[in-house]
């Protein structure tokens, strides 16, 4: 599979003014919350989070490859739960903060978590896109988080199924469909065609999970 057709095409935008989580910081009131819930190990699992994007953005030797590693390396600890065993519920996506609270998580959680850890350590949101594919070992779909260092770059892909980074052309298990940012959406096989559509009903479980976030942190993404 050519990494041609991990390169964005038509574009829409979708009505999230999303702004790092530099914005957002995880205070004693959100740990106090989660240990209420969850106990004292997902209060350890949430703080370890913030110190790692604190880190991350002070360290002057740390430039994207490094960012990208300390994220994937950090959520692919977590356990892999379908959404049906975890929440009770079909297609659910969990903000970083519920993921590691419970300590599990699917695909989409994964590809979110490592998201949005990236933009808060100065990383650009530009180059990062969560993208839906269809595994072909596995038969289903899946979500993966792709990054670009320039817009026609080949991406580098963040999995939790294959943990290693690896350049969309090494990754022909993975058939790619469509992906997103806080900005726009694109489809692979579009070839340049703009697309027109409400941007508030695009992707709904999107604009839930910015909800839940805009809750747990009172600030909007």
């Amino acid at each position: 599979m050519s990494y041609v057709l991990w390169c964005s095409a038509g574009a829409f935008l979708l009505c999230f003014c999303c702004r790092p989580l530099n914005a957002l910081e995880i205070d004693e009131g959100v740990l106090e919350k989660v240990a209420a819930h969850y106990g004292g190990e997902a209060v350890e699992r949430v703080r370890n989070w913030g110190s790692l994007m604190v880190s991350d953005s002070q360290n002057a030797a740390f430039g994207d490859p490094e960012r990208m590693k300390s994220a994937n390396d950090f959520f692919n600890l977590v356990a892999w739960l379908s959404d049906q065993e975890h929440w009770g519920r079909e297609d659910y996506w969990a903000t970083p903060i519920e993921m590691l609270a419970t300590n599990g998580g699917d695909c989409e959680d994964f590809s979110i978590g490592k998201y949005f850890t990236l933009r808060e350590t100065k990383l650009s949101p530009d180059k990062l896109r969560i993208t839906y594919v269809k595994s072909l070992t596995y038969n289903t779909p899946h979500m993966v988080l792709a990054y670009y260092e320039t817009p026609d770059a080949e991406p580098l892909i963040l999995d939790n199924i294959n943990k290693q980074i690896l350049p969309a052309s090494q990754r022909q298990d993975l058939l790619p469909v469509y992906s997103f940012n806080g900005e726009s959406i694109w489809l692979a096989k579009a070839r340049g065609k703009k697309l027109k559509a409400n941007s508030q009903s695009a992707i709904p479980q999107w604009q839930k999970l910015n909800s839940r976030m805009l809750s747990e942190f009172g600030s909007k993404l």
